[in-house]
């Protein structure tokens, strides 16, 4: 089973809040909200779709990359970490 479908429902919750941010940042435009206040608003959107990236990329790698099954302290499960973590910190 791939890590979407079994992480779908949280996904799912996670992209409906996304949705949400950017509706709002529509709303902001249409009543013609302060410029700083909609660059607030992307800003949030933004980072919400980072996260969402860094948690798909880390299932990928976890599940696609490496065998989900080995050891989590094998060179591999330590470098994949590596990795995941450098994602996260650029996607912040």
């Amino acid at each position: 089973m791939a890590h979407t479908a079994r992480d779908k429902e949280k996904l799912l919750i996670r992209v409906r809040r996304i949705r949400g941010q950017v509706e709002a940042v529509e709303r902001s435009l249409k009543e013609d909200h302060e410029c700083t206040d909609v660059l607030q608003l992307v800003a949030a959107c933004r980072g919400a779709l980072n996260g969402l990236m860094a948690e798909l990329v880390e299932g990928h790698i976890w599940f696609h990359v490496l065998d989900p099954d080995r050891a989590k302290d094998s060179p591999q499960a330590v470098a994949a970490e590596e990795l995941i973590d450098i994602v996260r910190a650029y996607l912040k």
